[in-house]
């Protein structure tokens, strides 16, 4: 097998994390690569929705969006937006909510809507799509994002997303009826909210990474869980199938669009 990046091997291990038939409502970009590298090695059965109403998607490559045609064409069935939210997600249908953001806090909530102040942003961010009600509904949550002291701060620029709000207890004080984020998979290794505080606590690593690695690259005191696992190398199999994912979406994103007249 050849060297990995740690980008793969974070794939890799976000991949790792869904088994069998789970249900995923799926964001576009790194959990995207994760739930469709799982539905390719270990887990077929596994069904993918996105937020455009694509149930069951079974893509050959990577969507561009979630309105790519790629997600309608290989689906089992395609349902209005609306009929995604209230009968599948707000009825309590999805297994898991697989996200992204540009910021994450100790209490695993996200801002995926500006960096710097929100009436006069530095930067305006794509926003919250269906990215709140899959926090809040989700019977668990996954959260993939690069680490570093912009992403991983001590208190949001803008709360998009709901995680375990200041923590002890507080999201279930709220009645937020989804489970929260379980998982936050990054470039070093896996943090997880700690059970009484739900503050994120660094509980794996990958093998060539070290605490001091994960503690300079988050801005806040991070904790270690009582036992900190490492994380598995990647198979030659997981990498060759990740590669050839990443093969074929860059080939089908270079071809001209035809549109015809």
């Amino acid at each position: 097998m050849s060297a990995c990046t740690r980008d793969e091997w974070m794939t890799i291990a976000a991949a790792r994390l869904l088994q069998g038939r789970c249900v995923c409502f799926v964001g576009i970009g790194l959990p995207s690569a994760a739930c469709n590298l799982a539905r390719l090695t270990h887990a077929p059965e596994l069904v993918l929705i996105y937020e455009s109403g694509a149930i069951g998607t079974r893509s050959k490559v990577l969507p561009l969006s979630i309105g790519d045609g790629e997600l309608a064409e290989t689906a089992a069935c395609v349902v209005p937006l609306p009929e995604i939210f209230s009968y599948y997600l707000q009825a309590g249908r999805v297994d898991v909510g697989f996200l992204g953001a540009a910021q994450i806090d100790r209490h695993g909530n996200l801002n995926s809507t500006v960096i710097g102040p929100y009436d006069t942003p530095q930067t305006r961010l794509p926003g919250a799509g269906g990215a709140p009600e899959i926090a809040l509904h989700a019977r668990q949550v996954f959260v993939m994002l690069k680490a570093s002291k912009r992403s991983f701060v001590e208190r949001l620029d803008f709360r998009t997303s709901a995680g375990y709000f200041d923590g002890h207890g507080a999201r279930a004080r709220s009645g937020a009826p989804g489970g929260g984020p379980r998982a936050v998979i990054t470039d070093f290794g896996m943090l997880a909210p700690h059970p009484q505080t739900e503050e994120l606590q660094l509980t794996a690593l990958f093998a060539d990474a070290s605490v001091d690695e994960a503690r300079a690259a988050v801005g806040w005191p991070l904790l270690l869980a009582d036992r900190l696992d490492t994380i598995a190398a990647p198979s030659a199999y997981e990498l060759d199938t990740l590669r050839a994912l990443d093969a074929r979406t860059r080939e089908a994103h270079a071809r001209p669009v035809r549109i015809p007249l």
